[in-house]
């Protein structure tokens, strides 16, 4: 037989199959050692033949005891090689624990000794003066022990002579590595409201893509549990996803009470150990969901019923590293191949998602009550210009100085949170708060400090640094940022019995650190949590009765066309932490630029009015969703190597505008980043109409592909998130 196996580099080169053969049977999906070259490397049997048309080399042997790659994923593979230009190997390690790779990790199993007859006949094969023998005889009399536990107790020696006796046996049992074991929610008895039983229903009578619109603590998770429940029942299995991991574990005690020991859980911050085990379990169908991360639409499932997809509007979902993927776009696949349901979640969906809601393409349900009754938390914005003008230099303005001393001394909880995030820096006037955007893009201007220069990152205009604000002639201008540090500082200063919590990546690097984190403002342990996006989403505590956005206009000035959206979204997930059960809430945003349209429609929660003011500009500036933004950015350690390959992509790109009508603007310019990791960076921006077919697309991977060469490394993004 001969068998086309892909072999485990990531090499453009080496990225296709190449023939071995074997008297051997291996399935297809499975992992195995090969020749190659003058080297032995793993492998993934991708399909089976009769003959080749080469000279072929035998299959070493086959690696696990199980097929790691199901047909579905390899199928899954073949098209993202076809339609986005991935290589077929980067793919299939998505698909399995990278420490699987090498043997890093196996399953974990310990010796169990038991005694193979009754006590009294193994006392009779054993010398009387053999007192460690006969004790040990006399502990197994009761049942089995681990071997290790034995060990510690007689001597290893003891243990290993009942064995080659025939007195006792050893067997080796499985031992699984379970994450978050303690982490179980309490059982509550739950009424579905009238909205969810009908949004239920919807998605069970129904087949496609559902956008579940609900306002936070409408009951979306209660929504999907429900589905999936029901999806189990008929011998089903279900993809659960979350946006952060900090989620995880919060959203894992709520479906463990419900679903048990089916829960398999997904994501980075597992030790290698656990990764595996719940990957296992998840291959072998001991569990049927799979709860994670981005990563975790890659689960392991057969016989796909549904797939979640929770607060689908975040960027989280995006994976900005090689290989680059939208995770909607793997969930259409797989609901696609299973026939299955795709629901996407948010209380403020993107742009594109609440068109197709629109357009039909999608189905849509509204939740637009939360279940509790209560009403959407009261939102006041604070004009920080007005604050420095009467003279508070505080990061906190007088209201929500108030609002925070009250909160504290009711004895209920705060949340502050600094939306700070990406590598830029904007300029702002400290005294009207204008921010210079650019001329041709509409897209706020990066300070870039080595050349004192403001750029853009979309067509690469330059402008000279402000000495003073063209609108109000100050010469305050703002380039600074505060963090999580200076808050919690400031917080203690002026509350000092009070304890304080600090949620950011800095305080999150262990492996449990989120869910010791939220655990403990959960129990109270503190009054106020100080935290960045990782505290926005999901987040349920039912004595947070106030929010506090410090800079709140802060994203508005990323150097990124969703800049307006993902500001009304942060504003609107982190105002719903407040007042979530019996108790009233309150949210105070500071903001230099308290006029913007987001915060007028942000404060009345009204997102079809943000949708309608948010699309109209979209559509005129054309930005997607009424078009499509390809990056191709172009790396190398050698600055000319890299220049060269820009220039000669861009003299590619402009000579292919005329043939693909739908491409209708190219730019060439540094990255934003010119140096990172001791690479210098180029980019090629280009705009392609929104009903273009995928063949511009594909004559631009071409000529990424093209450009190529040896120490000169493209990556394409399409409708990138960061352009750093």
């Amino acid at each position: 037989m001969i068998y086309e196996v892909i072999v485990d580099i990531s090499n453009g080169e080496v990225d296709r199959v190449f023939d071995y053969s074997s008297d051997k049977e291996f399935p297809v999906g499975c992992r195995v050692k090969v020749p190659f070259g003058n080297r032995v490397l793993e492998g993934f049997v991708f399909n089976t033949k009769e003959t080749s048309k080469v000279k072929t080399k035998e299959i070493i042997e086959r690696l696990d005891d199980f097929v790691a790659i199901s047909p579905e994923m390899l199928s899954l593979a073949k098209e993202l090689n076809k339609n986005n230009n991935l290589r077929i190997v980067d793919i299939l390690r998505l698909c399995i624990p990278s420490k699987l790779r090498g043997g890093k990790v196996k399953e974990l199993k310990r010796g169990f000794i038991t005694l193979c007859m009754p006590a009294e006949e193994g006392v009779k094969l054993i010398r009387k003066n053999a007192q460690t023998q006969l004790e040990l005889i006399n502990k197994l009399k009761s049942g089995g022990e681990y071997e290790s536990v034995l060990n510690s107790q007689f001597n290893p020696s003891s243990v290993k002579a009942l064995i080659e006796k025939g007195i006792a046996k050893r067997e080796y049992i499985k031992i699984a590595r379970t994450p978050h074991k303690g982490m179980v929610g309490k059982s509550k008895e739950i009424t579905l409201t009238a909205q969810q039983k009908n949004a239920v229903d919807t998605i069970m009578n129904n087949d496609g893509v559902f956008l579940l619109h609900g306002v936070t603590g409408s009951g979306k998770t209660e929504v999907y549990m429900a589905v999936i429940s029901e999806i189990i029942k008929q011998g089903k299995t279900a993809i659960m996803l979350v946006p952060e991991i900090s989620l995880t574990p919060q959203m894992l005690s709520v479906f463990r009470e419900r679903f048990g020991n089916r829960v398999g859980l997904m994501h980075s911050a597992l030790s290698d150990g656990e990764r595996f085990d719940e990957w296992l379990r998840l291959l072998k169908g001991e569990a049927v969901i799979a709860l994670g991360a981005r990563s975790a639409i890659f689960a392991p499932l057969q016989n796909v019923g549904a797939i979640i997809i929770d607060e689908e509007h975040d960027t989280s979902y995006i994976s900005e590293s090689n290989p680059r993927y939208f995770t909607e776009d793997i969930a259409k696949y797989r609901t696609k191949y299973n026939n299955c349901k795709l629901i996407l979640g948010s209380a403020t969906p993107s742009l594109g998602t609440y068109q197709k809601a629109k357009d039909k393409e999608y189905t849509l349900i509204t939740l637009n009550k939360r279940v509790n009754h209560r009403e959407m938390p009261d939102m006041e914005i604070i004009d920080m210009r007005q604050e420095v003008r009467a003279g508070n230099n505080n990061i906190f303005s007088r209201k929500l100085l108030l609002e925070l001393e009250h909160t504290i001394k009711s004895g209920n909880q705060v949340m502050l949170f600094i939306n700070r995030r990406g590598f830029s820096s904007f300029v702002r006037c400290r005294q009207c708060g204008y921010i210079p955007v650019c001329q041709s893009c509409d897209i706020s201007l990066t300070y870039h400090k080595d050349d004192n220069q403001l750029k853009c990152h979309y067509c690469g205009q330059q402008y000279y640094m402000l000495t003073e604000c063209p609108k109000c002639h100050s010469a305050h201008l703002a380039k600074g940022r505060i963090g999580t540090e200076r808050v919690v500082e400031e917080v203690q200063k002026l509350f000092p019995e009070v304890k304080v919590l600090r949620m950011d990546f800095d305080t999150t690097s262990s492996k449990d650190s989120y869910a010791e984190i939220l655990s403990a403002f959960g129990r109270k342990e503190a009054q106020v949590l100080v935290g960045t996006q990782m505290i926005v989403k999901g987040h349920d505590f039912k004595d947070v009765t106030l929010v506090g956005v410090l800079d709140a206009d802060l994203s508005l000035y990323f150097s990124d066309f969703r800049s307006n959206e993902n500001t009304y979204q942060i504003i609107t997930q982190v105002a719903g932490r407040a007042g979530r059960e019996k108790k009233a809430g309150k949210v105070v945003i500071q903001t230099y630029n308290p006029h913007h349209y987001v915060f007028r429609f942000a404060k009345n929660y009204d997102y079809l009015g943000f949708f309608d003011k948010e699309s109209n500009i979209r559509e005129t500036t054309k930005f997607p969703p009424y078009s499509k933004i390809v990056r191709i950015l172009i790396r190398s350690k050698d600055e000319e190597k890299a220049l060269i390959a820009a220039r000669k992509c861009y003299n590619l790109m402009r000579e292919l505008k005329p043939e693909q009508k739908e491409i209708f603007r190219v730019k060439a310019m540094r990255a934003p980043l010119k140096k990172l990791r001791s690479e210098y960076r180029f980019q090629v921006v280009v705009w392609i109409e929104k009903d273009g077919d995928n063949e511009a697309l594909k004559k631009l991977y071409e000529i990424a592909a093209k450009i190529s060469e040896k120490n000169v490394v493209t990556f394409v993004e399409i409708n990138p998130t960061q352009m750093t």
